[in-house]
């Protein structure tokens, strides 16, 4: 155990006044942005017996997210909401400190680290899973998120991350990025890529166009729904709560259900090297469909509905333009781990969209035939 470390993780555990002698600490390798621990205390359960009752401490990545302040304004008014809502039900609960004389959900170091501290939940994730259960569970679980925070304002939060799934955008810096004469020669390497992405344009900024247009609420969007983000019972595999809820903020529904749909129902994975494999698996749509819509189908205006299945096509095409852009400019935002590791997931992503294309009719036929079930007509 790394001493220095461990006073870091006892110090935080101070500032937001934790009970009880630490003890030790675990370094949890879930996510690639912020650096997470358990830390392990020591209690009395009342009679005299000492029980361990652990927390997850995370230093949050302000490079990553520049604005952490407003994240956790987002963060703490959502997680207390669903908390007041579903009282007695597993959820998350975000510490306070006392710092410059306020309560916070966060406490700066004197190294300008940003700390927080919520409950330890034990559970069990997957990065992927084709088991049909677990994913009609996580579909569950997101779909309960957002039927909670179904009559939330939100208005209230912040967009910690602006124009994050504004497609019309996406597509502009791509057009203005491959008009750069500084970058001729990746963008003629990619004119089939950049091609293609420009025939289905308008089809993919519908979304957009819609909300711009008022035919599209704006609610309580998550913004990261891969199923890796859901904790699970260890033994029954039913699914516990939503979790990583640094991307929260304003946004239409059909992002949060069209990536996850995008990232779980894909036949390979996303970064494959033989994208001629990638395609949406219908089973696995449909089981997320029905988990998502048994909660929501009662809450979703027709608009919403009829748009899930054009969702999951205007995913996989926005984060193809952002996986293109980033290749042509150079590879400056998304982590390369290998030879033009960005084209290679525009091409995957371009496979998925056009499969999903030909399939339009079906997925949406299966998301008409989940919201009918769940609204009993």
């Amino acid at each position: 155990m790394d001493q220095q470390l461990a006073r870091k993780l006892q110090q935080v555990g101070e500032g937001f006044r934790l009970q009880g002698p630490f003890f030790s600490y675990e370094e949890v390798s879930h996510g690639n942005v912020n650096r997470t621990y358990k830390a392990n205390y020591v209690r009395d359960d009342g009679t005299g017996m000492a029980v361990i009752k652990s927390y997850l401490v995370q230093r949050v990545n302000t490079y990553a997210f520049r604005n952490p302040i407003q994240l956790m304004e987002n963060i703490d008014l959502v997680t207390e909401y669903i908390r007041q809502k579903s009282p007695g039900k597993v959820s998350l609960h975000y510490h306070h400190a006392e710092q410059d004389g306020e309560r916070k959900t966060y406490l700066m170091d004197e190294d300008n680290s940003f700390w927080r501290v919520c409950n330890y939940v034990p559970s069990v994730t997957f990065d992927t899973c084709d088991d049909i259960r677990v994913v009609r569970n996580a579909g569950e679980a997101f779909g309960e998120f957002q039927m909670l925070l179904s009559d939330f304002d939100a208005s209230r939060l912040h967009y910690t991350i602006p124009d994050f799934h504004n497609t019309r955008k996406r597509y502009e810096t791509l057009v203005q990025d491959a008009q750069n004469p500084e970058y001729r020669e990746r963008v003629e390497e990619v004119k089939e890529e950049l091609g293609w992405l420009l025939s289905v344009q308008e089809q993919a900024c519908k979304l957009t166009d819609m909300y711009d247009a008022g035919q599209l609420p704006l609610r309580v969007t998550h913004n990261d729904t891969k199923i890796n983000n859901v904790l699970f019972d260890e033994q029954t595999l039913e699914a516990l709560v939503v979790v990583d809820l640094d991307t929260v903020m304003p946004g239409l529904v059909g992002h949060d259900f069209g990536d996850a749909i995008r990232f779980a129902a894909n036949f390979t994975e996303e970064d494959a090297e033989d994208f001629s494999k990638a395609g949406i698996n219908l089973n696995i749509f449909w089981a997320f469909a029905e988990g998502f819509l048994k909660y929501t189908a009662k809450t979703l205006t027709e608009n919403e509905i009829s748009t899930l299945g054009l969702s999951c096509f205007v995913l996989a095409c926005e984060l193809a333009t952002r996986f293109l852009d980033d290749y042509i400019v150079g590879d400056k935002y998304f982590n390369v781990k290998k030879y033009k590791h960005n084209l290679v997931r525009t091409r995957c992503q371009i496979a998925l969209a056009k499969d999903m294309l030909e399939k339009m009719d079906a997925m949406q036929a299966i998301v008409n035939e989940c919201a009918k079930k769940y609204r009993k007509e």
